[in-house]
Parts: C-alpha cells; sequence; structure tokens
C-alpha cells in the first residue's frame, strides 16, 4: 500500500484535540508480568512526541498485551504504563478497563498520557465489534494508528473504530509503509533471502518478488519441498506434499538458489547424530534442520554483490542452537555489512536479530511479521485499507 494514499500526523489538526493512539504494545513478558523487551514502547516515542507537538490535549493510547484467556494478571498493563512513564517523562494513568470510562478519565490539565487496560480481555476486540469500537471511539476526537504488526487483523481498535472517528497513520506505520515500498524499486543488484518451514506460507512472496529481485536465496524447510519436486529423496524432512508441483515449476526458475548442502539430525530437540550432506544424499532416516557451510558461503558471496536486500524467515531450526548457525552467521555477516540496504521482514528473524542486539545494525527491521509478510506478498493490509476509506467519508462530511 502506496504509505501517500493515508493521512500522516502532518496532515491531520491535532490542536486542542483529544488522540486514540493504537500502539504495538504487545511486549514479550515474564510468567510475572515483568517486561523483559521494551522495543516495541520505546519505537512508540517518537509518534507521541509528534502528536503533543501538533498541540494535541491528551492521548489515550490502546493496545493489546499477549492472547489471554482469562484476563490474566500478567497481561495487565501495569507495567507498560511505568515503562511508558519512564521512558516519555510524561504522567501515565492506566486505566482500569479500555470502555464506560466516562467518569474516570483524568482532566487533561492533570495528565497528558492515558493507558487503556488490554484490549483483547474483552472478546468483542477480535470479533471486531462495532459496539465495542464506538465506545472506544467515544473517548477520543481523532484516531492515529501506529500499530503496524496488527494492521493485518479485523479487529476493533484497527477496523471498525475507523468508521466512528477520523484519523491517519503514525511516525512508526508510515516508516514501515515507506520502506516496504521502497522494495517494489528497489537498489540493485537486489537479493531477497526467505526462510521458513511451509511453502504454502511464503509461496505468495516468492511469486511477489520473482519479478522484483535479481537472486533469491531459499532456506528453512520449505527448501525440502523442492528437492522432493528433483525427484531426490529428502529422508523424514517436512516438505509440503501439495505444493511439490509449484516447486517443480519455480525450480526451473535461474533467480532461485537452493542450498547446495543441509545439516541433518536424528530429531530436532535432542539430537543424538548430525552430519551435513549434499541434497541427494539425506539418510532415510535422518531430517534436514539447516543449510550447510558450503551453502552459507555461496549466500554470503550473493550478498556481496547486493546493494539492497530483503531477508524474511530462519534459514534452519533456530529453536535449538545447533540449527540456528547458518541463520545466525549469515545475521551477523550483514550486520557487519551496512553498506548493503538490508530490510528485515519481521517475525522469526527480526526476533533472532533483537536477541543478538543487532536490530541497529540493519537499514531497517520491521516490528510487523504477519503484516509485513502480507507486504512482501504484495497485497493489501485490511486495516489501513478501512482507515483510508472511512478518513475520505470523513473528509466528504467535512468531519
Amino acid at each position: 500500500m502506496p504509505y501517500k494514499e493515508l493521512y500522516t500526523l502532518e496532515d491531520i489538526d491535532l490542536k486542542k484535540r483529544k488522540v486514540f493512539l493504537r500502539t504495538d504494545y504487545d511486549v514479550p513478558v515474564s510468567d510475572e508480568g515483568k517486561i523483559l523487551d521494551d522495543f516495541r514502547i520505546k519505537e512508540s516515542l517518537p509518534t507521541i512526541k509528534k502528536i503533543f507537538q501538533k498541540g494535541a490535549s491528551q492521548i489515550i493510547i490502546g493496545a493489546h498485551l499477549g492472547r489471554p484467556e482469562n484476563n490474566e494478571k500478567k497481561y495487565l498493563m501495569d507495567e507498560v504504563a511505568k515503562r511508558l512513564f519512564k521512558l516519555s517523562g510524561r504522567k501515565v494513568e492506566k486505566m482500569r478497563d479500555c470502555i464506560d470510562l466516562d467518569d474516570y478519565l483524568p482532566d487533561p490539565k492533570e495528565c497528558s498520557i492515558v493507558l487503556l487496560e488490554n484490549l483483547r480481555f474483552h472478546k468483542e476486540e477480535e470479533e471486531n465489534n462495532y459496539e465495542f469500537a464506538e465506545k472506544l471511539a467515544k473517548l477520543a476526537d481523532i484516531y492515529v494508528n501506529d500499530a503496524f504488526a496488527t494492521c493485518h487483523r479485523e479487529h476493533a481498535s484497527m477496523h471498525a473504530i475507523t468508521k466512528f472517528l477520523p484519523g491517519g497513520i503514525g511516525l512508526k506505520v508510515e516508516q514501515e509503509l515507506k520502506v516496504f515500498d521502497s522494495i517494489n524499486d528497489p537498489e540493485r543488484p537486489f537479493v531477497a533471502i526467505l526462510g521458513g518451514a511451509k511453502l504454502e506460507t511464503k509461496l505468495p512472496v516468492i511469486m511477489n518478488l520473482i519479478n522484483k529481485a535479481d537472486t533469491i536465496l531459499l532456506g528453512g524447510a520449505m527448501i525440502f519441498t523442492f528437492y522432493k519436486a528433483k525427484g531426490l529423496s529428502v529422508g523424514k524432512s517436512i516438505y509440503s506434499k501439495e505444493y511439490v508441483m509449484n516447486a517443480k515449476i519455480l525450480g526451473n526458475n535461474e533467480k532461485i538458489i537452493l542450498p547446495k548442502d543441509v545439516v541433518v539430525a536424528d530429531s530436532s530437540i535432542n539430537p543424538g547424530h548430525v552430519l551435513t550432506v549434499t541434497p541427494d544424499k539425506i539418510p532415510s532416516y535422518l531430517a534436514g534442520l539447516d543449510i550447510g557451510e558450503k551453502s552459507l558461503l555461496e549466500f554470503k558471496q550473493k550478498i556481496l554483490e547486493a546493494k539492497s536486500v530483503v531477508w524474511n524467515g530462519p534459514l534452519g531450526f533456530y529453536e535449538n542452537k545447533l540449527f540456528a548457525k547458518a541463520t545466525q552467521e549469515l545475521i551477523k555477516f550483514l550486520a557487519e555489512h551496512g553498506e548493503i540496504k538490508t530490510i528485515i521482514g519481521g517475525g522469526d528473524t527480526a526476533k533472532i536479530i533483537n536477541d543478538l542486539k543487532l536490530q541497529n545494525k540493519f537499514y531497517h527491521v520491521s516490528t510487523g511479521g504477519g503484516a509485513g509478510l502480507i507486504l512482501l506478498e504484495g497485497k493489501e493490509l485490511i486495516a489501513l485499507e478501512e482507515l483510508k476509506k472511512n478518513t475520505e467519508i470523513f473528509k466528504k462530511e467535512g468531519k
């Protein structure tokens, strides 16, 4: 989606207005509810600052945390409120709920940031309930969506709420859209690195990038569907039987490069037998779990020829450090080559980069796994499509 089709903070009059700001505060927490990584909270600070610079009287923040089933205490927004206060330097009042707060909202003069309770404590949020969305909308005058990671969700605070409030996008969403839009006209040579378990998940991405990228490097368990398409035995490796024909057709494209060797083992969790073989030598009793050293070297050589790179999906079973080697080594290699414009398309790859504390070494690390994947497929984000459509209606009505 071209970001220019949406209203940004520069386009919206926020003076003396209350802003409903939807953010990405789905941070990882411990069983006790302690925040393990506040990266997403930090990412919201520029938008918060800009909104106040534009003269807003109060920001009412709506967000979700985790996947609560029974409003578990660890998913309360209390710790998020404390961290937001620490990072923003502004008083933050956390509400007991997210709706029916007419008698509880603080005066803007007394508190400029209000954090609502976890939106997913109400099943109506994920149901995209319009009555629930209208109650959220009554809390403010303007809506700003800065929750990129949830923009592919048809949820009340992302989708239905735009029926009741005019608005636009925050700085984070604007930045993400600009970056993904740049993939349509990349600096060349342009290399795509795609990993992941299932070919059916990444097939739309491959089909979209095949005409844009100069080279596509494939890793992850989906490579075994390609090997199967070549008539090779893949042992106990995971592969997608229904997509063998797709792999057979794509495998003839010279842009697509498959690993020349793979790491195989008898178990992904507690392996007793690990070795590296060529794809035509995979033993019947072993499964492929990573790409090998020769493949990694070839991938590095292809990357060194590139001016821009986009990467989505691990190259191996990264949950076990024995099979995370190729992914981690390639991440570190790209981090050392900052002259290459590298875009990380969110998801597990971004998580690994964050764990390695290397997010600042890349041109862009997306915060949206599912949303980033949809953009890499060349599709639209449903929440932003609805925001654009309804804001145009408000504009025509003069609101």
